[in-house]
């Protein structure tokens, strides 16, 4: 039987009504949440996506504002800006699109570092890094909470389960490790580029964070697994997820599409701690 589709268009849009009348409450109280996001350079997809952010900020009832920055930014400016957003009482979250230009990369650290660590709705600073490690309190990873929330919203028990998170990134990887563990699962954490599949076979649980088109076929699934594919590869103008879909729907419990899965997921968590900043800051 094939699997079930897993809709994360459906969960986003129950999230975002009850986003909405979060905001709604805090309006009442004077508080609006408020996000900052940066884009230095030009890369329209970089454009796309920020723009994706702001309107989804705004759906909600929140306050978005965009900085573009050009191609010739400098350092400086880009940290003095931050600076000014740190200090800034109606922003309540700061983002920066990354990558930065290339005569930035190297910089790229130090921005992110530069972003107060409770304005950080992105959770790529340190100290929320650091707080997810030791069970603190902290801002999630917007993708690696989607994950999460997806298995939660199809009742699935964690206790006892063996997970599988391929990829390592501090996005998805290795957070969505830490919240799977502390929800009860035994967890494999496997490099995208060493053979993976021997993990895979085993796994009740599947987190793709691969980076390559169809790189996981449904040989390489247990039957009746659970699959939470977060790639998104373009491959002839379409967006193509790291699960081959067709094959692994054969032979998994449930699975994520790619478009339509995780993605529409991704942007409405940036909101909730979007939400949740707001919350924090204001003392409400």
């Amino acid at each position: 039987m094939p699997a079930d589709r897993i809709s994360g268009k459906e969960m986003a849009a129950e999230v975002r009504d009850a986003l909405t009348r979060e905001v709604e409450e805090l309006k009442k109280k004077g508080v609006t949440p408020g996000m900052a996001l940066i884009l230095v350079g030009g890369a329209e997809d970089s454009a796309l996506y920020v723009r994706s952010k702001a309107k989804k900020c705004e759906e909600v009832g929140g306050y978005a504002e965009v900085h573009h920055l050009g191609d010739d930014a400098t350092i400086d400016e880009i940290m003095g800006l931050i600076d000014r957003l740190n200090k800034d009482e109606k922003i309540h979250g700061i983002l920066v699109q990354l990558p930065l230009p290339e005569h930035l990369h190297q910089y790229e650290k130090q921005v992110m570092d530069a972003i107060l660590p409770e304005k950080d709705i992105d959770a790529f600073h340190p100290m929320n890094l650091g707080n997810l490690m030791i069970g603190d309190d902290c801002y999630l990873g917007v993708t690696a909470n989607a994950c999460i929330k997806m298995l939660e919203n199809i009742n699935v028990d964690f206790k006892g389960k063996h997970a599988v998170v391929v990829g390592w990134s501090i996005e998805i990887g290795k957070p969505v490790t830490m919240m799977l563990f502390e929800r009860g699962c035994a967890v494999t954490l496997v490099h995208p580029d060493q053979d993976f599949v021997p993990y895979t076979k085993q796994a009740d649980i599947i987190i793709t964070e691969v980076g390559r088109p169809r790189a996981i076929t449904g040989d390489m699934i247990k039957p009746g697994a659970i699959v939470i594919d977060t790639g998104s590869n373009w491959v002839d103008g379409k967006s193509v997820g790291d699960v081959d879909y067709d094959s692994a729907a054969e032979v998994a419990a449930a699975i994520t599409p790619v478009p339509g899965g995780v993605g529409p997921m991704r942007i409405i968590m940036l909101i909730y701690n979007l939400v949740e900043a707001a919350k924090r800051l204001s003392g409400e």
